[in-house]
């Protein structure tokens, strides 16, 4: 009995290490032209215009995501903890919500305790192909299946005032961020002091395709 016990617990412990995996990617300058857009809050149905929304910030995070995503799952609270930190300091974060329902894309924020905004592009796995957030990020190099996250670094003061590309070039992380690069990043930005900054000990996954296919949002903590 006690043999059995102990391998259920190791099966246990070795399925949620597995779908803990990060998959974490480097920052960097892509060049590909990156559109404005106008997209409806998950949580009160507003619609919001980036170029509006970017007006009088100093960086803009705008992070792409889908609700079931095991990766998401894991950078949805440090990225709340970075808006928390430099939000004062002229920091603004924005997600974008894909390729599941509004009412799970709801769950996921208040699961995560998210405050900063959200809207959505999509709502079904089949406008995967269909989406600008694919077309972005294929032009980045992202050969991810889903690309939950992605994340997207605008400067306002570099956009453009009119017309429907922003920029024609951004900082891009295809995958989950590294915290101690992009934490220099935005203190860079902001016109910050250097900080020392924890590095994660996790390695980067190159090859695994972490992020699962679930049919809803899970609502268990991770």
């Amino acid at each position: 009995m006690k043999t059995l016990l102990f391998f259920a617990i190791f099966l246990f412990s070795f399925t949620f290490s597995a779908a803990q995996t990060h998959e974490y990617a480097p920052l960097g300058e892509k060049e590909f032209k990156y559109k404005n857009w106008k997209y409806k809050s998950i949580k009160g149905g507003e619609e919001i215009d980036l170029r509006d929304f970017a007006k009088g910030k100093k960086l803009v995070m705008v992070v792409y995501f889908a609700p079931w995503c095991e990766n998401w799952k894991l950078q949805a609270p440090l990225t709340q903890k970075l808006y928390e930190k430099y939000h004062s300091s002229g920091l603004e974060i924005i997600a974008v919500g894909e390729y599941d329902t509004v009412e799970a894309m709801k769950a996921n924020l208040d699961l995560f305790k998210i405050t900063f905004p959200a809207v959505y592009e999509s709502e079904s796995k089949e406008d995967r192909l269909k989406t600008p957030h694919y077309e972005y990020r294929t032009a980045t190099g992202d050969t991810r299946k889903w690309g939950s996250p992605w994340n997207l670094f605008l400067i306002p003061n570099q956009l453009k005032n009119k017309g429907d590309t922003l920029v024609e070039k951004a900082f891009v992380i295809n995958g989950e961020f590294i915290k101690a690069e992009t934490e220099a990043f935005i203190r860079e930005k902001l016109g910050l002091p250097k900080e020392e900054i924890k590095a994660e000990t996790a390695a980067k996954e190159k090859s695994a395709e972490v992020c699962t296919e679930e049919t809803t949002a899970d609502l268990k903590k991770p």
